[in-house]
């Protein structure tokens, strides 16, 4: 199958393909997970059943076999797909929803092919992750994903602390039920005051995206929610920083071999203070340490 420049499309033989699926919308099936569905040799997939319903929406017939690949099995087959690889094969490696091995199986299929040197390729595509960042409304230039917190109390406690002071903005995915919970938790670690947005059924018919604080957050899903969800927290603003101390760690990265002016701006986006404000006082404590 080929595109109207005459790219080909197709799965490529002896190559395993991980291509991304719908996370809600069967339109944003790429042209490239429709060719890999019709024409891969050996389609691996989160659940059997739900990959040959999308192919059905899609109007397409699965011509290879199909076998389950899932978090309890992935270890052991995953040895099965490089053999099919390695024979000819062109395989192909799908979840349930958006991109194999976030939150989703598929990591482990990529570390082995590295490992045994069988050529491995992405067909990209939709991912839960990126539609919440960007609907969100918060900073997108630098962002972590947490997938999901630990279900224990204790371990997730534990965790939003760790993720207390973090900067970037937070990415985090959540069932309905336990939805309130957690905003509960992250108000309490976090503040009540930081700013949030809670994404459910993104691209579906009921898609919808509340953003604010995540004390109003945990409130208003009291009464529980329905649907897929993403929670997107905006990061902790800089605490106040002392310039001396800040200037003293722009002299240590300038002694590694950074330009002071590159330090300074690299500490001062770190800690909230002006890049001037660093610059200067380094220069200052230089000069301190020269007449000393």
């Amino acid at each position: 199958m080929v595109d109207a420049e005459g790219t080909d499309l197709g799965p490529r033989p002896g190559t395993i393909t991980l291509a991304a699926t719908p996370i809600g919308n069967t339109g944003d099936a790429s042209p490239r997970l429709r060719a890999a569905l019709a024409h891969a040799d050996l389609v691996a997939a989160e659940d059997t059943r739900r990959v040959l319903n999308l192919a059905q929406r899609l109007g397409i017939h699965v011509a290879g076999r199909v076998l389950a690949f899932h978090e309890h099995n992935e270890r052991e087959r995953a040895g099965e797909l490089l053999d099919a690889a390695r024979g000819g094969a062109a395989v192909l490696m799908v979840s349930d929803a958006g991109m194999p091995s976030v939150s989703d199986p598929g990591y482990r299929l990529v570390v082995a092919a590295t490992e045994a040197g069988v050529p491995i390729t992405v067909a990209p595509g939709p991912s839960a992750v990126l539609t919440a960042l960007a609907l969100s409304g918060l900073a997108s230039d630098r962002f972590c994903f947490e997938g999901f917190l630990p279900r224990k109390a204790g371990e997730q406690d534990r965790a939003l602390a760790e993720l207390a002071d973090e900067r970037r903005t937070l990415i985090f995915f959540e069932s309905p039920r336990r939805v309130h919970a957690t905003l509960t938790a992250m108000a309490a670690a976090f503040g009540e005051g930081r700013r949030a947005a809670l994404c459910r059924e993104l691209t579906k018919t009921h898609e919808e995206v509340r953003r604010a604080p995540l004390g109003v957050l945990a409130t208003s899903t009291a009464e529980g929610e329905l649907g897929e969800i993403v929670l997107v927290v905006a990061g902790a603003e800089p605490r106040g920083a002392d310039p001396r101390e800040a200037a003293r760690e722009a002299l240590g990265l300038a002694e590694e071999g950074l330009r002071l002016k590159a330090a300074a701006a690299r500490v001062a986006q770190e800690t909230g203070l002006r890049t001037n404000e660093v610059y200067r006082t380094a220069l200052a404590l230089r000069d301190e340490d020269d007449r000393s």
